[in-house]
Order: C-alpha cells, then sequence, then structure tokens
C-alpha cells in the first residue's frame, strides 16, 4: 500500500466514524425530544395527583422537565463542537493532502450560509431546550409559592403566637 492510498484509507475511516458520530447525535436528539415530550403529557395526565403534604406531580415533572431541556442543551452543544473540532478539523487536515478537499468546501458552505444570519437545526433544538425550561420553571415557580407562602404563613403565625419566647 502506497502513501496515497493510506492516506486515502484513513480519511474514508474518519468520514465514517463522523456519519456514525452524527448519526449518534441525531438518536440522543430523539430522545431528548421523547423525554420532553412525555414529561409534558405527564404534566397534563397528572396534574392533580399529590404525593405528600404539598408535593405534587407537577412540581415533580417541572423539576424533571427542567433537567431534561437543561441536558438535552448540553448535549446539542458538546456533540456540535465534537463534530465541527475533533472530526471536521482532522478531516480537513487529511484532506490537504488529498487532490479533492468535499468536506473543506461543505464547511466553507455553511459558514457561509450561517453568516446571513439562518438558523441551522442545532440551533432550532437549542431554542427548544430553553424554551422548554423557562417553561418547566414557571410551572415549578407557579407550584413552589404556594408551599412557600404556606410555610411563611405558619412561622409568621408561630413566631406572633408568643410561644416562641421572644
Amino acid at each position: 500500500m502506497d502513501r496515497d492510498e493510506l492516506i486515502l484509507s484513513e480519511y474514508r475511516l474518519y468520514v465514517e466514524q463522523k456519519d456514525n458520530f452524527t448519526d449518534r447525535n441525531f438518536a440522543t436528539n430523539r430522545f431528548y425530544m421523547f423525554a420532553f415530550l412525555a414529561v409534558i403529557f405527564s404534566l397534563i395526565f397528572t396534574g392533580n395527583i399529590v404525593f405528600m403534604e404539598h408535593v405534587s406531580a407537577t412540581l415533580l415533572f417541572s423539576i424533571i422537565g427542567i433537567f431534561v431541556c437543561v441536558l438535552w442543551w448540553v448535549n446539542v452543544d458538546a456533540y456540535n463542537m465534537l463534530i465541527k473540532i475533533k472530526f471536521s478539523s482532522v478531516i480537513e487536515k487529511i484532506e490537504e493532502k488529498l487532490p479533492v478537499k468535499p468536506f473543506s468546501d461543505e464547511y466553507q458552505g455553511i459558514e457561509e450560509f450561517r453568516k446571513k444570519k439562518v438558523f441551522m437545526f442545532s440551533d432550532i433544538q437549542k431554542i427548544i431546550a430553553i424554551f422548554g425550561a423557562l417553561f418547566f420553571f414557571a410551572i415549578f415557580v407557579s407550584e413552589v409559592t404556594p408551599f412557600a407562602m404556606a410555610v411563611q404563613n405558619k412561622l409568621v403565625q408561630m413566631f406572633n403566637c408568643g410561644c416562641c419566647g421572644i
């Protein structure tokens, strides 16, 4: 095997690894979208269930939803970084030794496209994750507020009754 064939086989290996990594990225995003929707449906169908004195299913699912959205955003960001840095830079370096540079040309085309302020699929995923986290946080606050007010009222009553010796 001569040097050119070796470079071409390394190039094929990295392109294949990048494709496999991208496929895992899509599978992971499908998981997070399913988890996001499952939490929303859980909120809808278990809204009146109370587990303990003031802990409702809505409170628990809002916390779970916040975590799912945060993990989803972090995951999208991590996959984008790894695809851009780990694989693309390696492929581009190998392409410098090849007569044709399809990934470098594709990357330049994507960069020119992004300069036009057009949203990419990963941007849309991040926006959904952010709005989802804000939605779940609002539900969390609406569930915690009555509980916090009840605790505050009990503390005020306790201090006002004079039973504390203060």
